[in-house]
């Protein structure tokens, strides 16, 4: 089929067809693993097969075969796929008995045939789980699965897709409507796209820049940053890092970069306030020109105990409260900002921007280094899981004054269903206050550090951002002439009725 005729929509709804299979058997938060790692097999598989079939041709036929050569040449592919371990050589079994063991056996194979590319990705991912039923339901389950997958409609060959990023988006298409449908969970995987695309516009990545994100989850953002980069300069020159505490959405992340094509990424699994992985040669934090997170909210149990004693000194300002981590990413985000070219932007619930004790001293600290740059209001209910307003926090390391920029974007939204939405114009609205740095009557305004600090460093942002409507001035004067008027009005509807009355019979 041509590349033309691949349709990005004909490929979402395929694959979320494919989810039919598991729908009132499990819950979409446990199938949402079978799902994607089918999607990630059977697009290095079809992309394998044209690989081995171009070759076959180019040095076999007619009875030149060269299956040494063609076997070589394949062991230097993007993927390696061991024999027995493609998806199409799992659908050809997928009338036999044992799929669940055969997927899994498959996956692993294909672990230790990658090296350090997939080494654990699959890990914590098992078809052969009593969550599918006894062994006859789960094998029915997935052969169906297979056969969904094994449609014409979702070949994926690089011949029919091109250079199209088809496989990305579908695979995004699905992380997105798994956290519609995953309520409190999602937040772990998934930040929405359009505040994505938010802080990869302001923080603009360059060519040459090494882009992390400490709470990475499926990758999402990182790949945003990645696309603005490719976006703004057509080079692929950057770098992209990540850590995420939680081996399933690790997994997620790992399969979404290789889907978008972004190799040149390093993703560690890992809890990043514990123990953070991204570190040099002489175990130091590594330093990033872009540093960006949409991490857990008011985190509980974020590692308080250990903190005071931090061997990286990432809490030098003070020791965020036991039971809210928000200032613990961010004292480990900053410290992780290169000195000059450093720009960090993070998304916060309401209170860190106004809460008392060492999160207050945290905040002032940061303001007196003069690091805080911009303070965006959100709208309620953009994120999954959580209906109150966020914020983004925009830090620098090289900044040219010391006023910070208070936005206002609190009622700039489209409503949904169940979540609002930032439209195209509200992001603009958004950008194109943040590089005027200029006040906007009800909704920025440019506060001076002395400002600030009469506010007792507080950045409640109504404090800044006077946004009151003042009521319309009532008339009274006019208000009683039209009292009178229909006072008079309504006197002559009683002598009329009166008179009516009388004529009845009911009148004295």
């Amino acid at each position: 089929m041509p590349t033309s005729q691949i349709n990005q929509d004909d490929i979402n709804k395929a694959v979320w067809n494919a989810c039919d299979t598991f729908r009132g058997v499990i819950s979409a938060d446990t199938y949402k693993d079978f799902i994607l790692t089918m999607l990630f097999l059977k697009y290095i598989s079809d992309v394998y097969k044209d690989e081995y079939n171009k070759l076959v041709e180019q040095y076999g036929g007619s009875g030149n075969e060269n299956p040494e050569l063609i076997h070589a040449m394949m062991s230097k592919q993007r993927f390696v796929l061991p024999e027995g371990a493609s998806f199409w050589d799992l659908y050809e079994q997928r009338h036999q008995a044992g799929n669940g063991q055969r997927i899994d056996q498959a996956l692993h194979a294909l672990e230790e045939a990658n090296g350090t590319k997939l080494k654990n990705v699959f890990q914590d991912i098992s078809f052969n789980t009593d969550k599918l039923g006894q062994e006859k339901q789960k094998n029915d389950l997935l052969r169906h699965l297979l056969e969904d997958f094994g449609k014409d409609i979702l070949n994926l060959s690089t011949e029919r897709v091109g250079s199209l990023d088809v496989i990305g988006n579908a695979y995004e298409f699905l992380i997105k409507h798994f956290a519609a449908g995953s309520g409190a969970t999602a937040g772990e995987f998934y930040t929405p796209p359009e505040v994505s695309d938010l802080l990869a516009t302001i923080l603009e990545p360059i060519e040459g820049d090494q882009i992390c994100d400490p709470a990475c989850g499926s990758g999402s953002l990182l790949i945003k940053c990645g696309a603005m980069v490719r976006k703004n300069s057509g080079s692929k020159k950057y770098a992209l890092f990540g850590q995420e505490a939680i081996g399933s959405t690790w997994a997620l992340a790992k399969m979404n970069m290789f889907l978008h094509g972004e190799d040149n990424h390093r993703i560690e699994w890992g809890d990043t306030i514990r123990n953070p992985l991204l570190l040099d040669k002489d175990g130091h934090l590594l330093q990033f020109d872009v540093v960006t997170a949409n991490p857990p909210f008011s985190l509980d149990k974020w590692g308080h105990e250990d903190a005071s004693s931090d061997p990286y000194g990432r809490f030098h300002r003070g020791v965020p409260p036991k039971t809210k981590g928000d200032y613990a990413f961010i004292s480990h985000m900053i410290e992780t900002l290169k000195p000059s070219t450093g720009r960090m932007g993070v998304v916060v619930p309401h209170g860190v921007l106004f809460r008392a004790s060492s999160e207050g001293k945290i905040r002032q600290q940061l303001i007196e280094e003069n690091l805080l740059d911009t303070v965006i209001g959100l709208p309620a209910s953009l994120f999954f899981g959580t209906g109150i307003p966020a914020a983004i926090l925009l830090f620098k390391k090289n900044r040219g004054d010391n006023k910070v920029l208070f936005i206002d974007a609190s009622n700039e939204f489209k409503s949904g269903k169940n979540q609002n939405q930032l439209t195209p114009e509200n992001i603009q609205k958004i950008i194109e206050t943040y590089k005027a740095r200029k006040n906007v009557d009800k909704y920025a305004y440019l506060a001076s550090f002395d400002e600030i600090k009469e506010n007792d460093f507080n950045l409640n942002i109504p404090r800044y951002v006077d946004t009151f409507e003042e009521e319309a001035e009532i008339d009274l004067v006019a208000v009683r002439s039209e009292r009178l008027a229909l006072k008079a009005e309504l006197d002559a509807l009683e002598v009329e009725m009166a008179g009516y009355l009388k004529e009845l019979g009911y009148g004295a």
